[in-house]
C-alpha cells in the first residue's frame, strides 16, 4: 500500500485521475507494468487498474439495482470464473470478499444500503475484474470510526489474499499510519518526501 498524503488543493486526487486516465497529462508520460498508460486499450486498462472513490453514495445511481452494476462489468469485459459458472456465482464471489452475500444484494436499490455497505460494495465491483492496482480517493472519510476500521482491514486483507497494489489517498495520517507501506507527501503538486510509512511520520522532514 502506497499512501499519497497531503492537505486539500495538494495534488492528490488530480494525480488520481492522472492514474485512472480521466485526465492526461500534459508533459511527461506515466508508467504501469513497464508500459505506458495511455498505451492500454480501454479492456485491458479496466482489468489492471479500478478505482475506489469517497463519496459511496455518489457512486450508485439511486434509481438502479445495485446488482446492475456487477452484471454489467461481467458482460463489458466477458468476466467469467474459467469453471462455466452463472453470473450470480462469480457476483457471489465477489461480494463474499468483502463479506456481503448475494441473498443480502439481490434486487435491491443503493438506498437499501448504508454507506458502509455501499462503500464495500463498490470495492466487490472493483474487485470482480481481479485488478493489479486500485486507485483508493478518501475511500473511509465519510464513514464512522467503526466502518473505517473494517473497511481498513478490508484493503489491508486483499493486498495480502491478492497481491493487489493499493494507492491510498488521504488528509488523515492516523489512517495513512494504519494501512501504508510506503507514504508519499504531496505539496503545492509534488511529492515532497517519500519513504516508509513508520520513517516518514515519526521523523517528518514536512
Amino acid at each position: 500500500v502506497f499512501t499519497l498524503v497531503g492537505e486539500s488543493g495538494s495534488g492528490k486526487t488530480t494525480l488520481a485521475n492522472f492514474l485512472l486516465r480521466v485526465i492526461k497529462p500534459t508533459e511527461g508520460d506515466i508508467s504501469f507494468l513497464g508500459k505506458n498508460l495511455e498505451s492500454y486499450k480501454k479492456s485491458e486498462f479496466m482489468k489492471l487498474v479500478q478505482p475506489i472513490f469517497q463519496n459511496p453514495y455518489e457512486t450508485f445511481n439511486p434509481l438502479k439495482k445495485v446488482e446492475t452494476y456487477f452484471r454489467s462489468v461481467i458482460h463489458k469485459l466477458k468476466i467469467t470464473d474459467g469453471n462455466g459458472h452463472t453470473v450470480e456465482r462469480v457476483i457471489e464471489e465477489a461480494l463474499n470478499s468483502v463479506a456481503l452475500t448475494w441473498e443480502e444484494v439481490k434486487d435491491k436499490y443503493p438506498h437499501e444500503f448504508s454507506g458502509g455497505q455501499l462503500q464495500r460494495l463498490s470495492i466487490a465491483r472493483a474487485l470482480m475484474v481481479n485488478p493489479k492496482l486500485l486507485v483508493a480517493d478518501e475511500p473511509v472519510s465519510m464513514l464512522d470510526a467503526s466502518l473505517r476500521v473494517f473497511v481498513l482491514n478490508l484493503f489491508r486483507k486483499l493486498r495480502e489474499d491478492k497481491q493487489l497494489y493499493i494507492i491510498y489517498i488521504t488528509h488523515d495520517l492516523a489512517t495513512a499510519y494504519y494501512i501504508s507501506n510506503y507514504i508519499g507527501v504531496m505539496l503545492r503538486g509534488s511529492v515532497v518526501e517519500v519513504g516508509p510509512a513508520e520513517k516518514v511520520l515519526l521523523n517528518p522532514l514536512h
